[in-house]
């Protein structure tokens, strides 16, 4: 796979600036110089590596000029893949980049498969399989506290850490390889080991127990925006993303189905998702609203239960607030321009749960609103250091889980005095999940599926 030279387009397909053809392999430079007229000096082979050229690219069987073009040469290793690399930016026009790369593949070279680009940094040692998957979270991070997290991963945090743990734990592997190979003149294992391991064990269950906030700063918080029929909930979603993103009526049950957006707050994005009105109905359309709502709290970080403030404290308030009991709460009295200072009862009503009133339609209160949804990010979520990694993808979640059971049950093992070769066992399985995570025992269908999410041209 390695010993043939790919290209594909490395910019968004379509019109824009500019457009990036890269290609990589032992004869990418042989190939763009054959396409590539420079301006003045030497033929590309010739080029200083790291250093852009001006010149034109030409079919070299008719002589047709096809565009103007800047490109530069990154011999390998010193470059993404750490093979030869060459990038060709054109004018970001969806034919001028087609024809480059038209001719590219003519000249030799091979279309690359999704994440191809960066499949070959890994086999080639330049990233391990965690910084090769933060290539991905970088490029979608939606918030700057998740773009800052993701950057940590690439530069190797997660990776440094991993390797930390994967070394302690070679060393208490080898020391019962030693014990069961050489028992008379070795013995048995020093029980320092044992605490070896359960330091170890302890670094696992914290690198866990970051994987609320990994997901919180990947994936966003879920916020969902509930309560009964016309209290406001499609005009605070409108408010929070200054926008008329639903339609607002006086007519009970307006809203039929979930509504989802995304808001970014203090560093964060925010996914909020407006739901219908809970009541009993026996419209058909409307039910199913109210059971995609229900569907919606159940997946929710955070609830955002709003009530009437005109109307007051209704009964069915009273019945949805206990649906939402086991969530986290912030009880959001509306219309308080209407209501003025008519909140007597919200406090009570919301109880150990935040509350604030606002105004959907003024505007009033949405300031502290925010600043309630924050320090509930902020303080409930967000506790970990910034030199700490932690955990931002489900598959190094479920390797560390998998890796703790085999901890854990090597611990117990040890601690009974079972056989070492049992022991041992346990061990090897450890360190087979922790190297999942950096890529040195993953298998060839694992790689096939985590680079499978890659464009074409990363």
């Amino acid at each position: 796979m390695l010993e043939d030279t790919i290209a594909a387009l490395a910019t968004p397909p379509g019109e824009g600036g500019i457009g990036i053809i890269r290609l990589s392999g032992s004869q990418a430079v042989a190939i763009a110089g054959k396409i590539f007229n420079p301006r003045q000096g030497p033929g590309l082979a010739a080029s200083r590596s790291h250093f852009l050229r001006l010149g034109l690219i030409q079919d070299p069987d008719t002589g047709e000029t096809i565009d103007e073009v800047l490109i530069s040469v990154m011999y390998g290793p010193h470059s993404y893949t750490a093979e030869d690399v060459v990038e060709i930016n054109c004018h970001g026009g969806a034919l001028a980049t087609a024809r480059v790369l038209q001719l590219v593949l003519r000249q030799g070279a091979r279309l690359a498969e999704p994440g191809e680009f960066t499949r070959r940094a890994f086999l080639n040692g330049r990233l391990d399989l965690a910084q090769a998957e933060a290539v991905l979270e970088v490029i979608r991070a939606r918030s700057s506290q998740g773009l800052q997290a993701a950057m940590a991963h690439l530069q190797g945090q997660l990776s440094g850490k991993i390797k930390e743990l994967s070394t302690g734990l070679t060393g208490i592997l080898a020391a019962f390889e030693a014990s069961m190979d050489f028992p008379e003149e070795v013995g048995p294992v020093d029980q320092e080991k044992l605490q070896e391991l359960r330091q170890i064990l302890a670094g696992v269950e914290k690198l866990l127990a970051s994987w609320e906030e990994g997901r919180l700063l990947s994936e966003g918080l879920r916020i969902a925006i509930v309560g009964r029929p016309n209290v406001g909930k499609s005009s605070l979603l409108n408010a929070l993303l200054n926008q008329e993103r639903a339609i607002v009526s006086n007519i009970p049950g307006t809203t039929r189905d979930t509504i989802e957006e995304t808001l970014q707050l203090g560093g964060f994005t925010c996914r909020l998702i407006d739901t219908a009105g809970l009541r009993e109905t026996a419209d058909t359309l409307e039910s199913i609203g109210v059971a995609r709502s229900k569907q919606a709290i159940e997946a929710a970080d955070l609830v955002l239960m709003v009530i009437d403030l005109q109307d007051g404290i209704q009964a069915e308030d009273r019945r949805i607030l206990a649906t939402v009991k086991n969530k986290q709460v912030i009880i959001t009295g509306n219309k308080r321009d209407l209501a003025g200072d008519n909140c007597e009862g919200l406090a009570a009503f919301a109880g150990d749960n935040p509350y604030v009133a606002i105004s959907a339609l003024t505007g009033v209160g949405l300031n502290e609103l925010a600043q309630r949804i924050r320090e509930l990010v902020l303080g409930g979520r967000v506790s970990r250091q910034a030199d700490e990694p932690l955990i931002m993808k489900v598959r190094h979640r479920d390797a560390l889980e998998r890796c703790r059971e085999h901890l854990q049950s090597a611990s117990a093992a040890w601690e009974k005095g079972l056989p070492e070769d049992l022991i041992a066992v346990d061990l090897w399985a450890a360190v087979n999940y922790l190297g999942e995570i950096t890529g040195s025992t993953a298998r060839e269908d694992l790689l096939d599926r985590i680079f499978s999410d890659f464009c074409i041209g990363k």
